[in-house]
């Protein structure tokens, strides 16, 4: 698709425009030769014909809206919070918006500007805005819809190369510099977004929320891992210029809420969204993050609550406390993910037997005792291999024992009372997530991110992955409007 396709401003012309190219389209000669190849070039052809109508329409529709006073004066009402005391209206500006279909539309708006003295001359460096593009989240040069789908296949493609091919076959024609810059921007509005619900939340000003009332709730937290950048010390390199850096692993701390029904299924609903989040700050950062998903989905009113997680410390030091704290139902249950329990039966399995058939048929007998109640049972047995082990090995043994031992104590081994009630006994829902979060996209060969890029890309996807895009852009797009300060 052409790059710089200037609006018409006139329906009829665009009409006569599309019905001209669409009509040569729907010819059709030399069937014999067509194959899947000449009809998919001509499917693109109508597809693109059709993304520049829509554009021209956009930009028709955005120049008229311009036109109209009284949207002009719902900006600059909109918009009062964004205005200092020396805030003043400067005439007017020139600005070009860009719509899908790569159709770019020039509106002359007015424009404010804040002067920091008023004897001064206004200075090319003082900071203004057009209100109207402020009121409509356009202020980046794009219409919401372009700029909200180039954050969307900025985070969810492969790379920001791979989303630069995708947007031109949907009628964005941008630079991968530019799907970079306006995705890291988009995400970190979002990230903005939430540390202010921590901040409203620690001063006691979240209101709680009623999503979760009388429902079925599973909560799930896990750590993935990929590298982020630390830059070098000293002098910088004489060739290129630059510090360098070195790459260090980092965990970063992934959760997920959803809700079963009544067979223990999950939940996938407009009504009753799924809640993904995570950070690279560490697990005091995600407790806060976790808090405020809880209290705004109204975790207080839930009927059962399940919490999931693997041995990690911090997990069931912090966490059931927190959920106490904010009032969880009498039901709430405890338990160590099945499958990493599993995995470290598993190990002291091949440690306790020399044969392998010997490991593998005592494994497959743990794990039914496990589901069914037999935790007690199964340590005891562990403790009579445990015996007759020496060196190594027996200090693997101790090791995996021990980690049971310590679960079933706190009453983290339930699984028969689960399968009972139909809740989850396994964590699939956050391992899922940490895969298509971040080993999909984040964690890779050479892939070395800064910090902050990475903890944008993480919350983006984790948006994306849970079905709640929409809602994620409309939050967003609704900040722009900030209400004026008393």
């Amino acid at each position: 698709m052409e790059k710089n396709i200037y609006a018409t401003l006139d329906l009829t012309k665009s009409l006569e425009d599309f019905k001209d190219n669409v009509t040569k389209l729907l010819e059709f000669t030399n069937v014999k030769e067509w194959d899947g190849r000449v009809l998919k070039e001509r499917e693109e052809k109508i597809r693109d014909a059709a993304l520049i109508l829509a554009g021209q329409c956009i930009a028709l529709f955005l120049y008229n809206l311009s036109q109209s006073q009284s949207a002009l004066d719902t900006a600059m009402n909109k918009t009062q919070g964004w205005w200092y005391p020396e805030t003043q209206r400067h005439g007017l500006r020139k600005r070009q918006i860009l719509t899908v279909g790569n159709v770019l539309v020039t509106l002359i708006l007015p424009y404010v500007v804040t002067i920091p003295d008023k004897n001064e001359k206004i200075k090319s460096s003082s900071k203004g805005f057009c209100p109207f593009l402020k009121w409509l989240g356009m202020s980046e040069g794009l219409t919401p819809l372009a700029w909200s789908t180039i954050a969307q296949y900025g985070a969810i493609a492969g790379s920001f190369e791979a989303a630069c091919t995708i947007l031109i076959d949907w009628g964005i024609n941008i630079s991968f510099k530019g799907i970079e810059r306006l995705t890291y921007k988009f995400g970190q509005i979002g990230i903005n977004l939430r540390q202010s619900k921590i901040l409203n939340r620690q001063l006691g000003n979240l209101p709680e929320g009623n999503l979760l009332k009388d429902q079925r709730v599973v909560i799930a937290v896990d750590g993935g891992r990929s590298r982020v950048r630390i830059n070098k010390k000293g002098r910088k390199n004489s060739k290129t210029k630059r510090h360098g850096f070195i790459g260090q692993w980092i965990e970063p701390k992934l959760l997920t809420i959803y809700v079963v029904d009544g067979q223990g299924k999950k939940v996938k609903n407009s009504e009753i969204p799924i809640t993904n989040d995570g950070t690279y700050d560490g697990y005091k950062a995600l407790l806060q993050i976790l808090e405020v998903h809880l209290v705004d989905l109204g975790i207080s009113q839930a009927k059962q609550v399940l919490l999931i997680g693997d041995g990690a410390e911090w997990i069931w030091i912090h966490i059931p406390p927190l959920l106490t704290r904010l009032g969880c139902p009498p039901e709430t249950y405890q338990l160590f993910d099945f499958y990493h329990v599993t995995e470290n039966l598993k190990v002291f399995a091949d440690a306790a037997f020399n044969e392998e058939l010997q490991s593998k048929q005592w494994f497959i007998k743990a794990r039914k005792s496990l589901k069914k109640g037999n935790a007690k049972s199964l340590i005891s047995q562990m403790d009579e291999l445990i015996a007759l082990a020496t060196g190594e090995r027996c200090k693997i043994m101790v090791g995996k024992r021990n980690y049971l031992l310590d679960a079933y104590r706190k009453g983290r081994l339930n699984y028969d009372k689960a399968i009972q009630k139909k809740l989850p006994i396994g964590s699939g829902a956050i391992e899922s997530l940490i895969r298509q979060v971040v080993n999909l996209r984040i964690k890779g060969n050479s892939k070395f991110w800064l910090q902050k890029n990475a903890e944008i890309m993480l919350h983006l996807r984790c948006q994306w992955i849970a079905g709640s895009w929409d809602i994620f852009c409309g939050s967003i797009f609704n900040s722009f409007i900030k209400p004026q300060t008393v």
